[in-house]
């Protein structure tokens, strides 16, 4: 049986079987520019890395139906859209 695990994006992912991983695992282990990184090299990647903040600000707004309809309409990326009609407002609007 395979054994699946669906992401937040709704992309289906096929995990391997046991033996599989295993394989997988001896051949990185073999690569010499591939091997997996030790617990203490996790460690210190974690604690070293890059904190960036979000490139966009969650927020909770209010459309009137039959816009968000029209948006949702257009399929996956609706949001983005969303926002790109909203710059593209302000580009010929004055902001305070």
């Amino acid at each position: 049986m395979v054994e699946t695990v669906t992401t937040s994006s709704g992309r289906v992912l096929i995990l391997p079987t046991l033996e599989e991983d295993a394989r997988i695992t001896a051949a990185a282990e073999a690569d010499p520019d591939g091997r997996p990184l030790t617990a203490a090299e996790w460690e210190r990647a974690l604690k070293n890395r890059v904190r960036v903040r979000p490139l966009k600000e969650p927020v909770s707004i209010r459309f009137d139906p039959e816009v968000l309809a029209a948006f949702k309409a257009t399929g996956k990326g609706w949001q983005t859209r969303i926002n790109g009609a909203l710059a593209d407002w302000l580009k010929t609007h004055r902001t305070a």
